[in-house]
């Protein structure tokens, strides 16, 4: 299939449609005068075809013929929502981003003492759920569009955090923390990211690259702001205040955020095994289990490890807010890399430079591995964290265009979901897996001190990266051929 074409309206894990190819939609807000940027055919009912049509008043029938509609490619009304959508993922998408600094405190804090295995289960959970429900988020985003998702989305974060901010034992954190907010950010992520399939089809890769940065933004407030409110208004006050963030955001993110003119349809969680003879989809989703495996290691446990090697508190904060400076420009200028070499070459490419990032500059800091300067250390951490955060960037937002692009558009919604219900498990087991290898790593002296061994960790995420590199070459080999070209 050529790669050019559309996918799906709904970029999100479990999203399957029964309604015809590519849900374009239909809205009086779309001018006919205008030059269209991207004309589909879609079946809309014939006795509706002369009136304006309302969101709710489109329905599909029995009654059905084929016109052409448009995808606006732009405007005011589309790039709101492309705003409400950053907004939305600064809170959502900014939390994630910011696991480093609250495992960090937690396992000096809450959690000291605790196995790093099982601190680990709290942001496996988390991060599990923010990527798997999208399989049954999808389907009621193409039966009710984005409102109540959002609300409840917002209602189980913030609930979760307020939650959150008065545990004291490790389940009350897993259930508030690993539950409500895990499930609260894929109810928030899953309608954000679709809702923006309503009004770009050939520049979706692009809106969606732009709305993502989002995320990265809130990585690199929430890194800063805590650092300053953890000393000052202990945990309880500052996680609150950040739930308070969260609302502002995502209070304007509910505002902003709308469907046009959707043909409702019924569909349904689906999960197609036979997916997996296609040999390019399974070593595709076979790469981004291996990617969402590394990914959320250094995410989760770049915190821990500064302070561990001698950093102080602050520098380990600053850094994972300087990591999400460099996903900033990773999430949206491989997009437009991939416009222009092909979007398989382009994940090849950034997952290399991920592996030889962590090989580079991370594993020369680790005490047990060499011997370097204090300030040198310093300085290969920043370089890491800028090289790492850019090309790290590109697993949220290429995934979605290499999934459409070696299957039918009939397909992606079934396909997207099967792929994620693989990739889900990667960020369950991996943060647990690292926290196991920390903890088992650890050397024990026998006056009773304990010092950190971090090469497994880091190695653990550097063979992560070669695998997904693997996969991912092997699809553009048996997709693409192996000689160079754009795909």
């Amino acid at each position: 299939m050529d790669y050019e074409k559309g996918t799906s309206s709904t970029p999100a894990p479990g999203h399957v449609q029964t309604t015809p190819t590519d849900l374009p939609i239909l809205s009086s807000s779309v001018s006919h005068t205008e030059p269209p940027h991207h004309v589909q055919k879609v079946a809309t009912n014939v006795s509706q075809r002369s009136k304006t049509i309302k969101e709710e008043d489109v329905r599909p029938s029995e009654d059905e013929d084929f016109t052409e509609v448009t995808y606006p490619e732009g405007g005011r009304e589309a790039w709101l929502v492309v705003l409400g959508s950053f907004i939305s993922m600064v809170a959502s998408f900014g939390i994630m981003n910011t696991l480093g600094v609250i495992q960090a405190h937690l396992v000096k804090n809450q959690l000291h003492g605790e196995d790093e295995g099982k601190v680990g289960w709290i942001f496996g959970i988390y991060s599990f759920l923010s990527f798997f429900g999208g399989i049954i988020i999808g389907p009621l985003f193409d039966t009710y569009g984005p409102r109540r998702l959002l609300a409840s989305g917002t209602i189980s974060l913030l609930g979760g955090l307020v939650a959150f901010a008065f545990s004291k034992e490790y389940y009350q954190m897993a259930l508030s923390f690993g539950i409500l907010v895990g499930s609260g950010t894929s109810l928030i992520f899953t309608p954000a990211i679709a809702s923006i399939g309503h009004f770009f089809l050939k520049r979706r890769a692009y809106a969606t690259g732009v709305a993502t940065t989002g995320g990265s933004i809130g990585g690199i407030i929430f890194p800063l702001a805590l650092q300053s409110l953890f000393p000052k208004l202990g945990f309880q006050n500052a996680v609150l205040v950040l739930a308070l963030i969260c609302f502002v955001f995502l209070a304007v993110g509910n505002f902003l955020i709308r469907s046009r003119a959707i043909l409702r349809s019924q569909s349904s969680a689906k999960i197609d095994i036979h997916a997996f003879k296609d040999l390019r989809f399974t070593l595709t989703a076979w790469g981004v289990f291996f990617i969402e495996w590394a990914l959320f290691v250094p995410i989760t446990y770049i915190s821990s490890y500064t302070q561990s090697i001698g950093f102080s508190l602050e520098f380990s904060y600053q850094l994972l807010a300087i990591l999400n400076v460099g996903s900033v420009f990773g999430r949206w200028l491989p997009g437009l890399v991939a416009d222009r070499i092909g979007r398989f070459n382009t994940m090849v490419l950034t997952i290399m430079f991920c592996f030889i990032s962590v090989i580079a500059f991370w594993l020369p800091t680790v005490p047990s591995i060499s011997d370097v300067p204090h300030n040198t250390a310093k300085g290969l951490l920043v370089v890491w964290a800028l090289t790492y955060g850019f090309a790290s960037g590109t697993g949220i937002s290429l995934t979605p265009v290499c999934v459409g692009q070696i299957c039918e558009t009939s397909e992606y919604g079934t396909k997207y979901g099967t792929l994620y219900f693989l990739v889900s498990f990667g960020p369950l087991t991996g943060v647990p897996i690292a926290g196991a290898i920390l903890e088992n790593m650890r050397l024990r002296r026998e006056d009773g001190t304990v010092s950190d061994r971090w090469e497994g960790l880091v190695a653990f995420t550097a063979a992560s990266y070669i695998g997904a590199w693997c996969m991912f070459l092997a699809a553009r080999g048996i997709g693409g051929g192996w000689k160079w070209k754009k795909w």
